[in-house]
């Protein structure tokens, strides 16, 4: 009896382990994580130094496509945040990234003309065959592919107002700041006064730093 149910423990431990996931893959995904949070935050200091350290775990692999992996979630919190800069950390390993990685990149920066859709995670594929921003269910994924659809001029003026909301909405400081700016412009083109001071309102409310702390 105590022989069975000595084997009936063993078995079930063997049905519900999993294999530890390695020590780099645990530390890029939560340092890559903390990064993008900060990014969109707007704390460029801690934005800075968690991708430095996800992108030092990542290299101990030697593989190109993982550090390739990190710098496209970089390249696409700057995408998110309207920061196009070609993404120099992703071009110098584009030779040995993958195909789809090399896509989302493309993607990213706006390049879309004779890109393969279906290289794309789906939410953004959809993006590119002409679905709606506000369709994307992810507030990130839906900031990026509004940035990616700006950078590509094929954002619709309802998709300012959708990564306005995305960002609002996740209290991302960066982003909003940005996306209220170009809400800005939008309203004063059109000459509507009352949104153009509504929006201002909203940016100098987002800009306020917090007050320091009191001295006791």
């Amino acid at each position: 009896m105590m022989k069975m149910r000595l084997l009936a423990l063993l078995l079930l431990a063997g049905c519900v382990s999993k294999p530890v996931p390695p020590s780099w893959q645990t530390n890029a995904h939560d340092a890559i994580g903390a990064f993008t949070d900060a990014y969109l935050s707007g704390d460029t200091r801690v934005a800075d130094a968690e991708f430095g350290r996800a992108r030092l775990a990542a290299s101990s692999t030697g593989r190109a496509d993982e550090v390739a992996q990190v710098e496209l979630v970089r390249c696409a919190a700057q995408a998110a945040s309207l920061v196009f800069e070609s993404c120099p950390g992703f071009a110098a390993l584009a030779a040995d990234a993958t195909a789809a990685q090399n896509a989302y990149a493309a993607y990213l920066d706006g390049r879309w003309q004779g890109l393969k859709p279906e290289l794309l995670p789906e939410q953004h594929a959809a993006v590119v065959r002409g679905g709606q921003i506000a369709e994307v269910k992810d507030p990130l994924a839906r900031l990026v592919a509004a940035g990616a659809a700006f950078k590509a001029q094929r954002l619709a003026p309802e998709g300012i107002n959708v990564a306005v909301d995305a960002a609002s909405g996740q209290g991302w400081r960066r982003p909003l700041l940005t996306w209220l700016g170009v809400a800005a412009k939008r309203a004063e083109a059109v000459g509507d006064a009352a949104q153009l001071d509504r929006i201002r309102r909203r940016i100098a409310l987002a800009s306020t730093e917090p007050l320091p702390a009191a001295h006791k």
